[in-house]
């Protein structure tokens, strides 16, 4: 059964906007109708490791005492097969009104966050940070050494690679410019899920996210796909197999500076 679960942590100053942290919880992914080959299905398992940074960050945050007030919003779901499942084709309409054309059912995790970063918007933080295992484009592109995030705030840039110098996780930047955001223009709605053509695919992703965010708050999408599990040869404090809890240390030290 699906779930919007939401974090409150209050304990900075009255007047501070929060700093809002999202993250994806699809608890198991098969592809749904656009189902994914059965080699490697298992550790789909995975699929929800954006949330469990977001929420690792929140309870170290508490642990921690920080004086900041934080949200996190974690939208949590499975994408199976069924006969109430997206199908390609369907149009649905999100949280701030714009249309989505489901071009393939295995994009789902960007759906499910449209949302989430809608309700993140509509909570005026000064900060929204999405952690997301969203592409298997990242993968090609970093592996599963670097974390790439895409921001088009260059305040925001920096302070993240400032937090994940001190954190010992490795980040890196990513593109994300208009033209990515015209790939995700939709025939019969708004948007699509999918862009026309595989390439940039991780950056059209985030460029779909983009559509769903207050345009004046800083934002930065975390794909860490590469990332979120069995990296542990590259972490020193994560297992060799299973989650990496990556992201969980960059987040903490940006909430520790954050204003």
């Amino acid at each position: 059964e699906p779930k919007f679960i939401i974090m409150e942590y209050k304990n900075g100053p009255a007047k501070q906007k929060p700093l809002c942290l999202v993250g994806k919880g699809l608890t198991f992914d098969c592809g749904g109708i656009s189902i994914k080959p059965s080699a490697g299905m298992e550790e789909m398992k995975f699929d929800m490791c954006g949330s469990a940074a977001v929420i690792g960050a929140m309870r170290a945050i508490a642990n921690l005492g920080l004086k900041v007030n934080a949200i996190a919003l974690i939208p949590s779901t499975e994408n199976m097969p069924g006969p109430a499942a997206n199908k390609p084709g369907d149009i649905r309409k999100a949280r701030n009104g714009k249309s989505i054309e489901i071009n393939n059912t295995d994009a789902e995790g960007r759906l499910i966050l449209a949302d989430a970063l809608c309700y993140a918007s509509e909570q005026k933080p000064g900060m929204i940070l999405d952690a997301a295992t969203l592409t298997g484009a990242m993968v090609i592109a970093l592996g599963n050494i670097h974390t790439g995030f895409y921001t088009r705030d260059n305040n925001l840039r920096k302070k993240i690679e400032t937090a994940a110098t001190s954190s010992g996780e490795l980040v890196w930047p990513m593109p994300l410019v208009d033209d990515h955001s015209k790939d995700m223009k939709g025939y019969y709605a708004d948007v699509t899920n999918l862009a026309p053509s595989r390439g940039a695919g991780s950056a059209t992703a985030a460029a779909f996210l983009e559509y769903f965010v207050d345009k004046d708050i800083p934002w930065a999408h975390f794909d860490v796909a590469g990332t979120a599990w069995h990296a542990g040869n590259r972490l020193a404090y994560a297992p060799k197999k299973g989650a990496s809890g990556c992201m969980v240390r960059t987040f903490v030290e940006i909430a520790k500076t954050y204003k």
